[in-house]
């Protein structure tokens, strides 16, 4: 069996510069993709967000928006009705609490609608270069097929031991690897020992 650091070695020949597959210009387009994310892929997320972020580039127009015009950008993507309800409080909150700019604290972040932990350890690591793990599906599959945790783990607690097993420099680009290499090599129907995946990576 392969160590964490051997594993992320491998992944880091593989992923060497990882980063979000979402397509952003802003912390705030960043902020407002990932809540379109959820139970939704960043394929399909970024098929709608050009025309969404052209109508609407900044928390102060957003604020403004119409529900019905935002989900008739969003109607293409799983939870439309409630995320097109999520992104303008946010929205909406930013403006009123926080000048119209993202938050650059855990806490903060999930004050808003529509964010939570793993929506914010997302804002702080891509958006701000604050460690942070995020634990997706992914992570949390690929974190359990590692036996890196136990099968019944919670998400939080997935987090709390990756945090413990990875040093805090690499959290941001070892959740961008554990997410690519279980989005695209071990993924949920792929039953092939994940150490046997790795040992071909690494060929």
């Amino acid at each position: 069996m392969l160590s964490v650091e051997e594993v992320l070695d491998i992944l880091s020949k593989v992923y060497p510069k990882p980063k979000s597959e979402l397509n952003y210009e802003s912390k705030f387009q960043l902020l407002i993709a990932v809540i379109l994310s959820a139970q939704a892929t960043d394929i399909s997320v970024n098929k709608v967000t050009p025309k969404l972020f052209e109508s609407y580039p900044t928390a102060h127009e957003l604020a403004r928006a119409s529900r019905e015009d935002v989900m008739d950008h969003l109607k293409t993507i799983g939870l439309y009705k409630n995320k097109s309800k999520f992104i303008i409080e946010t929205s909406k909150k930013l403006v009123e609490e926080f000048g119209g700019k993202v938050p650059k604290t855990r806490e903060e972040l999930m004050t808003l609608p529509g964010v939570g932990r793993k929506t914010a350890n997302v804002v702080l690591a891509e958006g701000f270069g604050i460690p942070a793990i995020a634990v997706d599906t992914h992570v949390e599959r690929v974190s359990k097929r590692l036996k890196w945790v136990a099968e019944d783990a919670s998400v939080l607690e997935v987090e709390k031991a990756l945090m413990e097993l990875i040093p805090s420099e690499q959290w941001a680009q070892a959740h961008h690897q554990l997410l690519l290499f279980g989005r695209y090599h071990s993924t949920a129907r792929d039953k092939r020992d994940i150490y046997e995946v790795l040992e071909e990576l690494n060929s």
